[in-house]
């Protein structure tokens, strides 16, 4: 049943799969075992940046496009429902709705645009391409003030069923794992995991289709795939429709979980890096990598600079030691983290423990 759920792409390694089972345990359960306010926002970015990140890979790791545009239709996601709810007088589900559609109809659009007219180039032309164009679209968003709200950005109202103020029940619920408030925030975060769940076993499907095996042949070789009759561009352009389509439902759930969104929000180029750091510490053409490196690339963002500070106040009055850990330097220790992390794990953390699962299989056999 397991593997049929998992479209027969298992972990291959039992280190991985008990990582994998401990997270998704951690995340489905979040808001009883965390109930802080910001380790559930942790968790909620978790499950946004595993939908965006796999949606990536399925370009870069299993068709071998790079691309710069991909936050642009992040961003467009999180503009759809952000303009679609601020200009409804009550938000309901219909006007979420329409957000969501109208989000991805552009998405759609601008995908199949780009994909036509740009993948016959050559990798890095098409590549500057799409970096030109998120740029344009930055620009677009940060000037049309009274569409997009400008440099403020738009703070919408959500449905009332996922409004903080709403609850379900006055009390708290007691359970065995702690008490939890049953309100509108409860909602949000379960509405992101079955989404981010749905999202990533419709990407497993794709991936280990027959497109998904054609996509994988052109990335290793786009001219053996076109002389055995396969139109290489057509199946890149579908490629980068379906990573924009999942790239804006991740979009529109930032929105939501947010209820505001700007251009630093959801178009920066600093996103587009993190994507690209994900995907590399957690392995290239591995959706199960969008897992391990979205969950340690979240976690080191959000809990490096209080781990330095309580580093830097252990070691207070020992020479040179309190300067090294002082939480102002956050961003090189996370630079070292990821320079360790690729020269340790150079196919990524889960082409790592897969390597390793094989190579106690053939010492077995042997």
């Amino acid at each position: 049943m397991l593997n049929r759920i998992l479209s027969k792409d298992l972990p291959r390694s039992p280190w991985l799969a008990g990582l994998l089972v401990i997270l998704f345990l951690g995340l489905a359960f979040a808001p009883f075992l965390f109930p802080g306010v910001k380790a559930l926002n942790v968790a909620a970015k978790v499950l946004i940046f595993i939908a965006l990140v796999a949606s990536f890979d399925l370009l870069l790791g299993y068709t071998g496009i790079v691309s710069f545009a991909h936050t642009m239709f992040f961003g467009i996601g999180a503009y759809g429902v952000a303009i679609s709810l601020g200009a409804a007088e009550t938000p309901n589900w219909g006007s979420l709705a329409v957000g969501v559609l109208a989000a991805l109809l552009v998405s759609l659009v601008l995908s199949l645009v780009i994909g036509l007219f740009s993948l016959r180039v050559k990798a890095i032309f098409f590549a500057m391409i799409t970096l030109a164009v998120a740029t344009a679209f930055l620009t677009l968003a940060s000037q049309l003030s009274d569409i997009t709200g400008g440099e403020d950005g738009l703070t919408f109202r959500v449905p009332e069923w996922l409004s903080p103020g709403f609850r379900l029940q006055e009390e708290p619920l007691q359970t065995p794992l702690g008490e939890v408030v049953l309100n509108g925030r409860f909602i949000t975060y379960y509405l992101l995991f079955t989404v981010v769940c749905a999202i990533f076993l419709v990407l497993l499907r794709i991936v280990n289709s027959p497109f998904g095996r054609v996509l994988q042949a052109i990335r290793e070789n786009d001219f053996r795939a076109e002389a055995l009759g396969y139109r290489t561009v057509v199946y890149r352009t579908l490629s980068n429709v379906l990573s924009a389509a999942f790239a804006t439902l991740a979009g529109c759930l930032l929105a939501l979980w947010l209820r505001y969104n700007g251009p630093d929000t959801s178009l920066s180029f600093e996103i587009m890096l993190d994507i690209l750091l994900i995907v590399v510490i957690g392995g290239m053409g591995t959706l199960y990598g969008a897992v391990i490196g979205s969950v340690l690339f979240v976690l080191a963002q959000s809990y490096l600079q209080d781990l330095l500070r309580w580093l830097g106040s252990v070691t207070e009055g020992l020479p040179l030691l309190p300067a090294i850990f002082t939480p102002d330097r956050w961003l090189l220790w996370l630079g070292l983290l990821f320079v360790l992390s690729v020269y340790h794990f150079p196919t990524g953390i889960v082409g790592r423990l897969r390597e390793r699962a094989i190579l106690a299989r053939l010492k077995e056999l042997q």
